[in-house]
């Protein structure tokens, strides 16, 4: 089981995300007010804090929210899960992974300055079965198949 640590949103696409401590995360759209919500399989993305660490040993200034993910998470190995696992985030959320990393169309600014990036490896990809609240501290655990 791990936790949340950070619930972070953009009004833009394209640009770092801020940590605004809470949400509303929406059945078949993504995190309210998002830039990247909506009725696609990549609803929300999320990033192990694990993950963001190994950027920060290569020297680079980052943290949550730097790598564009929605939800930045501590103590579940993200990555590792399969295709179609379905998390619960909170009390009441549940989720399904969808995808996993992706291809960078372009190099973002983080690739530029550490000649790489862990979003395209290590991140994930979810849809939104069920919505709820979901809050800096929150558990997210991987559900029994």
């Amino acid at each position: 089981m791990g936790r949340i640590v950070a619930v972070c949103s953009s009004a833009h696409k394209g640009e770092r995300k801020k940590n605004i401590e809470q949400g509303i995360l929406v059945p078949n759209h993504g995190l309210e007010g998002d830039a990247h919500a909506g009725p696609w399989h990549r609803q929300i993305s999320l990033l192990a804090l694990e993950s963001i660490a190994k950027m920060q040993a290569k020297g680079l200034q980052v943290g949550p929210g730097d790598f564009a993910e929605n939800l930045t998470t501590e103590g579940i190995d993200l990555v590792s899960l399969p295709l179609g696992t379905r998390l619960k985030i909170g009390d009441q959320v549940i989720a399904e992974i969808t995808q996993i990393g992706k291809k960078c169309h372009s190099r973002c600014a983080i690739y530029e300055q550490a000649g790489d990036c862990v979003m395209p490896r290590e991140g994930i990809f979810v849809a939104i079965l069920k919505g709820g609240p979901v809050q800096v501290g929150d558990r997210i655990e991987v559900l029994a198949p």
